[in-house]
């Protein structure tokens, strides 16, 4: 199916939500999420996916994940619901998305409608249809005291990731819905029942908005660290993670090393996740060595042969990203587990950047780094290789996965 990553998601027709029958038989059910294999200290028992907490939860062939949001992105008109493009709000706007994820959903993808569009412009688009596909159920702008009370009731009802949060903030060429797509679904594939938050930034959502791009993600960074000291600060959540995409590390770093000056009590910034961050990689060795001792754990997921990267490395003559992994391998740092991810895939995270190997293993290895927090690498997922270097050691996936 076509998953609209070219340009920006078309807002959800009108549907009967139970005018569709069940899916066929012989269709495959929901894949259930991954559960790291070989984990030092087992993961939570496995459990359904986690349930919106409103009645909306069950209904026809799908479920419903709840999506807390924040953005700098400006509204834009739509006459069915709200909206967001890629002008810049120049505010923080937070809110909350119910996503329905379809039963035949199969990790870690997201089901779109398929569409036929050419330079950006829509020829064809099959009906959205949420037994099939993931669509907004609903989404409402909301204010502080809103956002929070909602959040709140979503960590007290948690049980697998008790009083867990993570927050996801997308790399390039992301639209608002994308975003929030992307958030659901590692969500629901790791039957993640703790708040997940997403950060969306106002990306140009086409494959030409680099330069747009990567300013418009530096414009967002006080906006960001506004939301992330609510998330920590206000929220209750006792442990969050910060998972953070592509271009969207550039403003992610900046903010974490703004808040390892002033981490606060009583929270816990479990793991931190840079997935092939398309950042400067001395700038990132600096700004890697000021946010030592924040969280827990920090991982860098290095790829070479992610699309993102090679724009951007030609972007710059050539040099290489923090992100990838050039002939001399990928960036080993103290205190950072690596893993070179070529032989998988980021499709778990981002815009089908190495869809050539789409797999479960970086959603897997993810899914055991947040549950259990398991270091080194190998000792979560027993398939990484570790490679020893005049810097350290990193761990890569092998050639041929299963």
């Amino acid at each position: 199916m076509g998953r609209g990553i070219d340009s920006e998601d078309t807002a959800p027709r009108p549907r009967m939500k139970s005018a569709r029958p069940p899916a066929a038989a012989g269709e495959p059910p929901a894949a259930s999420a991954p559960e790291p294999v070989g984990s030092g200290a087992p993961p939570p028992e496995p459990a359904p996916p986690p349930p919106s907490t409103d009645a909306a939860s069950a209904k026809g062939e799908w479920d419903v994940v709840p999506v807390f949001y924040g953005t700098d992105r400006a509204q834009k008109p739509n006459e069915k619901r709200l909206d967001y493009g890629s002008d810049r709000g120049r505010r923080l706007e937070l809110g909350r998305a119910l996503v329905t994820v379809p039963r035949i959903h199969k990790v870690p993808s997201i089901e779109r409608p398929w569409a036929i569009r050419v330079f950006n412009v829509t020829l064809y688009e099959e009906a959205e249809d949420p037994n099939r596909h993931f669509t907004m159920d609903e989404i409402k702008s909301l204010s502080e005291d809103e956002f929070l009370a909602l959040v709140r009731t979503r960590l007290a009802d948690s049980a697998r990731y008790k009083d867990h949060a993570f927050i996801f903030v997308h790399g390039y060429n992301t639209s608002f819905d994308y975003a929030v797509y992307r958030t659901a679904q590692i969500s629901y594939d790791l039957k993640f029942d703790g708040a997940a938050f997403a950060y969306s930034w106002p990306s140009g959502g086409g494959l030409a908005s680099y330069t747009y791009d990567r300013e418009s993600s530096g414009q967002a960074e006080p906006y960001l660290k506004q939301f992330m000291q609510l998330v920590i600060n206000k929220t209750g959540a006792k442990s969050v993670s910060v998972i953070a995409h592509s271009m969207g590390n550039q403003p992610t770093l900046q903010v974490l090393r703004d808040l390892r000056r002033a981490k606060p009590d009583g929270v816990q910034i479990s793991q931190i996740i840079l997935a092939a961050p398309d950042v400067d990689r001395d700038n990132f060795e600096n700004i890697a060595n000021e946010i030592q001792g924040l969280a827990s754990g920090v991982t860098l997921y290095a790829a070479g042969n992610d699309r993102a990267l090679t724009v951007s490395r030609n972007f710059y003559g050539g040099v290489p990203r923090a992100g990838d992994v050039p002939a001399t391998g990928p960036l080993v740092l103290p205190g950072i587990d690596t893993i070179d991810v070529s032989a998988s895939s980021m499709d778990s995270l981002g815009l089908n950047h190495s869809g050539y190997a789409e797999n479960n293993a970086l959603l897997q290895d993810i899914a055991a780094l947040i549950a259990t927090g398991t270091r080194p690498p190998k000792l979560r997922t027993p398939a990484l290789e570790e490679v020893t270097t005049d810097r350290g050691a990193y761990w890569r996936y092998p050639a041929a996965l299963p």
